[in-house]
């Protein structure tokens, strides 16, 4: 049997903070405002999971205000979900997430992208697909206000 899940994150930009998106570190002027590191990539990921494997959601897992989760790398927490996706009974056939944002440019960090997410999940960086797309400055992401990704991810029971 196979199962599909969706996933969707958004967080407000701020000044003096890192910008985080699939793992990798983006030269910005401002980052994500968020508990952890705040990367809306990896957590509309981990929500897509969590929703093909039928296990809630990124907040049941880690919730806000937990200490242990303060400015934490959601790698770790996607980590985290991958050993859950895994010991339901599932494998991890794909990955697909497209980040919504109108700066900065994201194609050159799409390849390390993958590389961080499948090495996470322990899955190949083929089995990871990864986007872009900017909303031609409309609403609060057109106006650089935040940032924002949705995602699918595919899993299967094991053989």
């Amino acid at each position: 049997m196979m199962r599909v899940g969706i996933g969707y994150d958004c967080h407000p930009l701020i000044p003096g903070r890192k910008l985080v998106l699939g793992g990798v570190a983006i030269p910005f002027d401002k980052g994500l405002s968020g508990y952890s590191d705040a990367d809306v990539a990896v957590h509309a990921i981990i929500d897509a999971l969590c929703g093909a494997a039928d296990l809630g959601d990124i907040g049941t897992h880690f919730p806000s205000g937990d200490p242990r989760y303060k400015d934490i790398s959601s790698l770790i927490l996607l980590g985290k979900i991958g050993e859950l996706v895994y010991k339901k009974g599932f494998t991890i056939a794909n990955i697909d997430v497209t980040i919504v944002a109108q700066s900065p440019r994201l194609s050159p960090f799409f390849a390390e992208m993958k590389k961080q997410i499948s090495r996470s999940l322990n899955i190949k960086p083929s089995q990871v697909a990864v986007k872009a797309t900017t909303t031609d400055g409309v609403g609060s992401i057109g106006r650089g206000e935040g940032i924002a990704a949705q995602s699918v991810a595919l899993v299967q029971e094991k053989s």
